[in-house]
């Protein structure tokens, strides 16, 4: 399926500057550290992706929900901004270039954007599990991104 979100017209402030990149590194760090990290319902992970425009490496934790067949389900929610998070157009244009640190391993995954009612089923599951994510859908017109890592090769 294609990743194939547009921005919106509306949402949050997606955070941006020294802060937010401080304490995704201070975050994904711990992830590593801990093989996992858990808060506000949902569990941690290091997404490694390739930058669409730069070529290199960006590494970012995300949450993630156990998705079927031991898929991990992640959403680009940008806490409910009207664009969608960078990492989002990396997949986007790395489908196939994307590793996760989860539980003290690495793995390379491949990743999909779901839609339509496979993507409503997953979405159902995600806000039972995490609210918050439903908060950011208030927040912004744009449907928010739920993509599927499944285990490449």
């Amino acid at each position: 399926m294609s990743f194939d979100t547009p921005k919106g017209t509306r949402g949050g402030r997606q955070p941006a500057g020294f802060v937010p990149r401080l304490v995704n590194k201070m975050m994904a760090r711990r992830i590593r550290r801990k093989g996992g990290a858990t808060s506000m319902g949902f569990s941690a992970l290091v997404l490694t992706t390739i930058g669409r425009k730069s070529g290199q490496e960006r590494t970012t934790p995300v949450g993630y929900f156990p998705g079927e067949d031991g898929s991990w389900l992640i959403v680009a929610s940008a806490a409910g901004a009207a664009g969608n998070p960078a990492w989002y157009y990396n997949l986007a244009a790395h489908p196939d270039k994307i590793r996760v640190e989860i539980e003290g391993r690495t793995v390379p995954v491949a990743a999909e954007q779901l839609h339509g009612e496979e993507r409503a089923r997953a979405w159902e599951k995600i806000i039972a599990a995490s609210p918050r994510f439903a908060q950011y859908q208030v927040k912004t017109d744009r449907e928010l991104p739920v993509i599927r890592l499944v285990t490449a090769g």
